[in-house]
């Protein structure tokens, strides 16, 4: 775990620096430099390590600093000019971000597999150069430097912009459910609008060798720093060569993906669709709403066994535009729609709207024409304000209940309150509404329910003593009373 202390001063001079660029930019200034300083520490681990694997084998002096120059001997090779040690010695306040634009673009120009994934912003009028100076002193004092420290910040800074961003990161605890449900073990995964690229990470530590990971991005500084998340976690991920729309300008039209997990910005409007896309296989999705366009093209993506999970608004479930509806009928006729789940609010920090988690799956060998709803919105417990987790034993709970229903060791029983397995003549007599309290049957009431409630009301004398000249029996009650009728 991140020393608290560190932590603590690290988002301190963080919220220093805000004061001075905008949300967007400053996010982007902070992970590169955390970006920097790790390629800078990395680099010398390796350097250190030849030295070590050299002292001893009489190699003549020239020799050793031919090997130890040699970029083919460092997964990625540092210009002297971008080594932390030279940029902690050369920044000096005013011009610390000429600096470290050097350091990036040099990284990059000797690293091509890195082009265009290190911001060089540093310089930009606005940017205070002291306080940026005084950023780098305290990253030259910790060797802390990890994708602990990158996701750290990430969740910080989601956490900060609250509703006015956070779109480009999905909660941990929300990820961890999205990843608990599919197991990613082996296989493709992908990522359609992958954001800050934490899904891809978490989904590629499954994996445990080379893990084929592929993602795509709308937005240019949020690539930028999903590319650099990947990074610092060493992850050789494919997330094209520049950023775009998914749904207008697909960057991966031939892959075909064993996972697929997507978080995509809620109810997206006027949209630039286009009628002929061949991925609309199910319905033309409406341009006023872009929610059954993502559940499609993750659908066009999965190879004939693959399974995916769309976190998307719970109108998705129910919506009763023509266009919606249709689709909503086809996919479920066509057998896509494996489980749903009704996900708790205050999940996301960017946004009110009530949110649910499709699971889709091509194949249903063992569950044809069923659907196991779960109830899962009053669960997670408030950590801040507005800000709601899933608890360890919530992601068991509900992650449990889908792997025992697909056929894990652990029987399936549906429990009232919480999931049911519905049939697809359910789902239809249900106009193909997919709401879960349609389904998940409610908890039956106590046994001495009665009872006791006339115990609370009557007293400890209940049940009444009946006396045969004072209270008549109910059936004497129920015979004599008048006919409504006459």
């Amino acid at each position: 775990m991140l020393q608290e202390e560190f932590r603590d001063a690290l988002w301190e001079a963080v919220d220093e620096l805000r004061g001075s660029v905008d949300t967007a930019l400053y996010k982007e200034l902070v992970l590169g430099l955390v970006v920097l300083r790790y390629l800078s520490a990395s680099y010398d681990a390796r350097r250190n390590e030849l030295v070590d694997e050299l002292t001893g084998q009489w190699e003549p002096e020239y020799r050793i600093g031919s090997i130890l120059d040699d970029p083919e001997e460092y997964t990625f090779w540092l210009p002297e000019h971008a080594r932390w040690s030279w940029i902690a010695a050369n920044a000096r306040n005013e011009n610390t971000g000429r600096v470290l634009d050097a350091a990036m673009d040099a990284i990059m120009r000797a690293n091509p597999s890195l082009a265009g994934a290190l911001p060089t912003v540093f310089e930009r009028a606005g940017i205070d150069q002291n306080q940026l100076a005084s950023l780098v002193r305290l990253f030259q004092h910790t060797s802390a430097w990890s994708g602990e420290v990158y996701e750290y910040l990430l969740d910080a800074f989601a956490r900060r912009e609250g509703k006015r961003g956070g779109e480009f990161h999905t909660p941990q605890s929300v990820t961890q459910l999205v990843l608990d449900m599919l197991e990613p073990y082996q296989g493709r995964v992908y990522d359609p609008v992958c954001g800050s690229a934490n899904m891809l990470v978490q989904a590629a530590s499954f994996q445990r060798n080379h893990p084929s990971v592929y993602g795509q991005e709308a937005n240019e500084r949020t690539w930028r720093l999903a590319r650099m998340n990947l990074l610092i976690h060493g992850i050789d991920a494919d997330l094209s060569d520049r950023w775009a729309d998914t749904l207008t300008a697909d960057q991966h039209p031939r892959l075909q993906a064993d996972f697929v997990l997507a978080h995509p910005p809620f109810n997206i409007s006027d949209w630039p669709r286009d009628a002929s896309d061949p991925r609309w296989v199910y319905g033309v999705p409406p341009a006023h709403n872009a929610n059954y366009a993502w559940l499609q093209h993750v659908i066009s993506k999965l190879t004939p066994t693959g399974t995916a999970a769309v976190i998307l608004a719970n109108g998705s479930l129910h919506s009763r535009h023509k266009a919606e509806a249709e689709i909503r009928r086809a996919m479920l006729e066509a057998d896509l729609v494996s489980c749903i789940v009704a996900l708790p609010p205050r999940l996301f920090p960017s946004t009110d709207i009530p949110a649910c988690l499709w699971i889709l799956d091509k194949d249903k060998s063992s569950r044809r024409n069923q659907i196991l709803f779960i109830d899962a919105h009053e669960m997670g417990e408030m950590v801040r304000k507005a800000e709601r987790v899933l608890t360890d034993a919530d992601l068991a709970n509900i992650s449990g209940a889908y792997r025992a229903w697909r056929g894990s060791e652990q029987p399936y029983t549906n429990q009232p309150e919480f999931c049911y397995s519905a049939t697809l003549e359910a789902v239809r007599d249900n106009d193909y509404a997919l709401i879960p309290g349609l389904y998940v049957t409610p908890a039956p009431p106590p046994p001495n329910l009665m009872q006791d409630l006339y115990a609370i009301f009557d007293g400890p004398d209940f049940p009444p003593q009946s006396t045969a000249d004072t209270t008549p029996s109910n059936e004497s009650a129920i015979t004599s009373a008048p006919d409504s009728n006459n």
